[in-house]
């Protein structure tokens, strides 16, 4: 399945990419570009460089074991995403908002004092630096581990997954340099609960047939496992929310509820 390795790949890589390139327009406009680029792009080379070595790792493992051993980690990771995403729709989280972050990220870099040369600036080098390696360490943890789980071929199977996210990068970047601002109108909240569904839905497979469990229809059985987490996200959603409303009752009305 293609499909199955590069469109988790381009979903995810698309969250963690909004994300980085919001700390990096930060630091370029408060800064300088040199430095905020030079971060990036350093970060970047490593990350390839982990690729490279723990993808080739992993295909030394037994397809049935690597599967399992995935599964579970994909089950926790994508429990993550989900638990953000529903504490988000409940009002119980502050839905995320990119040109809030952006704006934090700017008053805090301003602290440091705003640079406007093209000198080199350590400060400003290593907040991008960091920004895109933590979430460009998620995007190679996607791609290596749908990689190597979704295909027959665990190599092609890195290839498709590296190339989903490749996408994903250039689809930022393109909008990143057109409108030189965080991309507020991507539905980021929306990509990270997808891309939670997607986590524990092909977690909850691939460690199924770690365990020799053979799903009934085939493949076709992932969109059961989907409408399954789908209906719970939403039962979850409809028990949480009367707290979300209290707690913004609280948060409206200093604490106390007026009758």
């Amino acid at each position: 399945m293609v499909w199955s390795a590069m469109l988790p790949a381009f979903l995810a890589s698309m969250v963690e990419f909004v994300e980085a390139l919001t700390i990096v327009l930060a630091v370029g406009v408060t800064v300088n570009w040199r430095s905020s680029l030079l971060g990036a792009g350093a970060a970047m080379l490593l990350l390839a460089a982990l690729v490279a070595t723990f993808g080739s790792t992993l295909v030394l493992f037994p397809i049935g074991i690597l599967r399992l051993i995935v599964g579970i980690v994909l089950i926790f990771f994508g429990m993550q995403w989900l638990k953000k995403s529903l504490l988000r729709y409940c009002g119980l989280k502050t839905l995320h908002d990119e040109a809030a972050i952006y704006e934090e990220k700017m008053r805090e870099l301003r602290i440091h004092g705003a640079i406007s040369s093209a000198e080199f600036n350590g400060f400003g080098f290593l907040v991008s630096f960091k920004s895109v390696l933590l979430e460009g360490l998620e995007v190679a943890f996607i791609v290596i581990t749908f990689g190597a789980t979704a295909a027959a071929n665990e190599v092609a199977g890195i290839w498709r997954a590296a190339a989903g996210a490749l996408l994903a990068f250039l689809v930022v970047v393109i909008l990143g340099l057109a409108l030189n601002s965080p991309l507020t109108r991507i539905p980021e909240n929306t990509l990270k609960f997808t891309v939670g569904i997607m986590l524990v839905t092909f977690g909850t497979f691939w460690a199924g047939e770690g365990l020799g469990i053979e799903w009934p229809l085939s493949d076709l059985f992932l969109l059961v496992l989907v409408a399954c987490y789908l209906i719970l996200s939403t039962l979850i959603v409809w028990w949480l929310r009367p707290h979300g409303i209290v707690q913004k009752q609280l948060k409206a009305e200093g604490g106390v509820i007026r009758s």
